[in-house]
């Protein structure tokens, strides 16, 4: 251990640590000191003596990777990143989760500088973690074989009981020793206290053997040693071939004479007359509140500055490696920048087979997908082991495996939820435009990670197939019925159902493009006829969401029919059978796309005082607002109760979802 950083000093951090935390949770009056009191030593010697930072850079490409995965405990992360020299004051630390401050209940990675991930959802961060892991090794592979490796980094990841118990954690780390990531060290705060209780009440099983099952290596530490916390970091930073799990014997609320070891500690602030217990208990001044001690201020510059002595070396040698490789230099900030290039909308269409031919989606999503890697030097995914029926794999690069992480198709296994905390970890650590494929129906085992993806802003491909009942005989339980209106409930997110080769095309491209949020893109598993759109057309009208596909007069429509995906080609094929009447079929392709347009634009697509008519083969509520109709002018079709097992056909003709059924329905709601 550095003389600097003597026992009694970091045992005096430690206690700093603890103190602010307590002290931002008991001003506001709400949140979780039992945490920040219990790791506060895990969390000195950490950030003192082992993670490599720059607060001044903290985007740096080279830093190691910080993820409090059990985010209840965020003062703990303020507390740190304060001391550290991020954008944090101690101002912001008093402001602990009130509004508009940089300090709320949960960390937030779009908010407040230094939070690498959003965690709140307990066993997210550990599915985040692997994929900072995973970006780690595949850009190290990509561009650190030629002397010096620009992101060579470890990542490390605080957790609780809790996330350990949620099955995402599971997932993500049963992937992370299949793969080998020696480069994860996850410190678990084994404090057995969960916040209803001990956890034997619960959870009784051995993790140390779990994760030795899994493939990790494992250490114990007394969490509150931090001679022997030191040792153990040191030791699990040199550990090859294996992530590490290290079980830290902790002590919820250390320090709290009468909560500590208690689950009273956990969710609460201590109160005036125990927070006052507490510091008389560990020495610490009664006032004032929220105390920095001189000496710790300068225990944490100091480190500050012995940090900013390697981050220069750094520097000095990426400037080095870019003048001898200056085309690998390029592709590197061209990745990292998430370029997309000019011509990447033109290149997908051209990708596209030639002729009229019907076509399954997600057919021609393989396609695509295939120019798009060649395009985009940033995509990267795979599937949750369906690529045979979802058609993402990408043909020209080889597989993600231990060892070998030159490939772009990473294996996810069946692990829904955490392929998409690991695509969210992919695009937390920059470089990567990631993506996940499975049936749409089981997208109720990714719904949480598309939604922290949106929260947080962060680009990614969502792609599901066998998007509806027409998937057939598989039943039910695989046919998606609520997911796209779920999907479109969700704040931020683009979902994208196209109906055709062109349109599939179309829709990459703009998922790919976007900058502010995750997309989803959806496809059948039946074959669809290919649209002929009228003389007019222009392929950017399909950016704009929602377009005419057909028309039978020039003049407004009296009769509009408004379909998505599969069912663009059903609306048309019932509006050719509507004789007398002045029809239009719209494809909306992305509802999302086409709200934000021009009040103008919608009135001329979907006049006011037209009849209009929805198609699609899923949940109808949601769709008179969607094309602003009312319930007396506006006939959604759909299905509002579960499909059944039988082939494609047969459930059109019994779902009334056939152009005799639909024409029907429509004669008789409007009384025709």
């Amino acid at each position: 251990m550095a003389s600097s950083y003597s026992k009694a000093s970091l045992d005096k951090a430690a206690n700093t640590i603890r103190f602010l935390s307590v002290d931002g949770v008991e001003k506001a009056n709400s949140g979780h000191p039992g945490m920040p009191m219990g790791m506060a030593e895990l969390a000195a010697v950490l950030w003192l003596q082992h993670l490599k930072f720059n607060s001044e850079d903290s985007k740096w490409m080279g830093r190691d990777r910080f993820v409090l995965s059990n985010g209840h405990g965020s003062m703990l992360l303020y507390s740190m990143l304060h001391l550290s020299g991020y954008k944090v004051t101690l101002d912001d630390i008093k402001q602990f989760r009130q509004y508009d401050s940089v300090t709320p209940g949960h960390p937030e990675s779009y908010m407040t500088d230094g939070v690498e991930t959003t965690t709140g959802p307990l066993g997210q961060g550990i599915g985040n973690a692997v994929g900072l892991a995973i970006g780690q090794k595949v850009m190290s592979a990509k561009y650190g074989a030629s002397g010096f490796n620009p992101v060579d980094h470890k990542v490390w990841c605080f957790c609780g009981d809790g996330c350990l118990m949620e099955g995402v954690s599971s997932e993500a780390s049963s992937l992370a020793g299949h793969l080998g990531l020696d480069n994860l060290i996850i410190i678990y705060d084994d404090n057995n206290i969960s916040i209803a209780g001990r956890t034997t009440l619960a959870f009784t099983e051995d993790v140390e053997k779990r994760y030795q099952a899994y493939g990790f290596e494992t250490f114990r530490v007394d969490g509150h040693d931090v001679e022997k916390i030191n040792e153990v970091y040191a030791k699990a930073s040199k550990v090859q071939g294996k992530p590490v799990l290290i079980l830290a014997k902790t002590i919820i609320g250390k320090g709290s004479p009468n909560k500590c070891d208690s689950y009273g500690v956990h969710g609460s602030p201590l109160g005036k007359d125990e927070l006052k217990l507490a510091k008389e208990s560990m020495g610490w001044p009664l006032e004032p509140t929220f105390y920095v001690p001189d000496d710790v201020r300068a225990l944490f510059a100091a480190r500050k500055e012995e940090l900013k002595s390697s981050y220069n070396e750094w520097t000095t040698s990426y400037a080095s490696w870019k003048q001898v490789n200056p085309e690998l230099s390029n592709r590197l900030t061209s990745q990292i920048a998430l370029e997309i290039p000019a011509d990447l909308e033109d290149a997908l269409v051209s990708s596209l087979p030639e002729g009229s031919a019907a076509a399954a989606t997600r057919k021609l999503s393989e396609t695509v997908l295939q120019m798009a890697s060649k395009k985009v030097d940033s995509l990267i995914g795979g599937s949750a082991d369906l690529e045979p029926s979802t058609l993402t794999l990408i043909k020209s690069s080889t597989d993600i495996l231990k060892g070998k992480f030159e490939g772009l198709n990473l294996r996810f296994g069946v692990r829904e939820h955490g392929m998409g905390a690991i695509m969210n970890g992919l695009s937390y650590y920059g470089g990567f435009i990631p993506y996940g494929s499975t049936f749409l129906c089981f997208l109720d085992y990714m719904k949480p990670t598309l939604r922290l993806a949106a929260l947080c802003h962060l680009r990614g491909l969502f792609i599901y197939t066998h998007d509806s009942i027409f998937l057939g005989e598989d039943g039910p339980t695989h046919q998606p019925i609520e997911h796209l209106q779920m999907m479109r409930l969700i704040p931020n997110v683009n979902v994208f159902r196209p109906a055709d080769a062109l349109e599939t095309a179309v829709s990459y491209a703009a998922a790919l493009e976007r900058k502010d949020g995750p997309c989803v893109l959806i496809f059948t598993r039946q074959n669809l006829p290919q649209l002929e759109r009228p003389t007019y057309f222009k392929r950017a009208d399909i950016r704009k969401g929602a377009y005419t596909a057909y028309e039978s007069s020039s003049d407004e429509p009296e009769l509009v029919f408004v379909a998505t995906g599969s069912e663009v080609g059903l609306a048309l094929a019932a509006a050719k059978e509507m004789s007398g009447i002045k029809v239009r079929v719209v494809s909306m392709p992305c509802y999302e796309l086409y709200k934000v347009q021009s009040k103008e634009y919608k009135n001329s697509l979907i006049p006011p005082k037209a009849k209009k008519v929805t198609i699609e083969a899923g949940a109808t509520m949601g769709w008179v607002t969607m094309v602003s109709g009312s319930t007396e002018n506006t006939l959604c079709i759909g299905l509002d109760h579960f499909g059944a097992s039988a082939p494609a056909e047969v459930l059109a003709e019994k779902f009334g979802l056939t152009p005799t059924g639909v024409v029907s329905r429509v004669k008789e709601f409007f009384n025709m």
